[in-house]
């Protein structure tokens, strides 16, 4: 005895498409331009002026060197290779500029209390002046 073969659950049935012509009842489709990323960026510029006014530590010029790595990579189509040099020379950019901020305060503190430290010690030699053969 044969048996009945079983497909499973019934489907519905088949539709085909309308034709070219004949698509006015449907909904129109929609398509959407897909932009590419933008290129990360290489902090170039900025690593230029670091190398050139704040080169402490020569961390300005290793941030160059990444700038340029960073640029190199980006023309190349490397865009996860440009996006790490380019955090890179950020990272060494920020870390320059905070240590030339720091040194600024710095030599701002220590001249202006030794400005002070000299006017005291200016205006104490005129309330008692000393011969120069000591006290007589």
């Amino acid at each position: 005895m044969e048996r009945p073969l079983s497909l499973g659950p019934l489907l519905p049935p088949y539709e085909p498409l309308p034709e070219a012509g004949e698509a006015e009842g449907l909904p129109p489709s929609v398509a959407v331009p897909v932009e590419p990323p933008p290129p990360p960026r290489d902090h170039l510029a900025w690593s230029f002026c670091t190398t050139l006014y704040g080169n402490i530590c020569c961390l300005g010029f290793l941030a160059l060197v990444f700038s340029v790595k960073s640029r190199d990579r980006k023309v190349l189509g490397d865009y996860s290779g440009a996006l790490s040099y380019g955090s890179t020379a950020k990272y060494l950019n920020i870390t320059a500029l905070l240590i030339n901020i720091f040194l600024v305060i710095l030599i701002i503190a220590l001249v202006a209390t030794g400005t002070i430290t000299a006017m005291n010690f200016y205006y104490h030699k005129q309330e008692q002046p000393e011969s120069i053969f000591g006290p007589t």
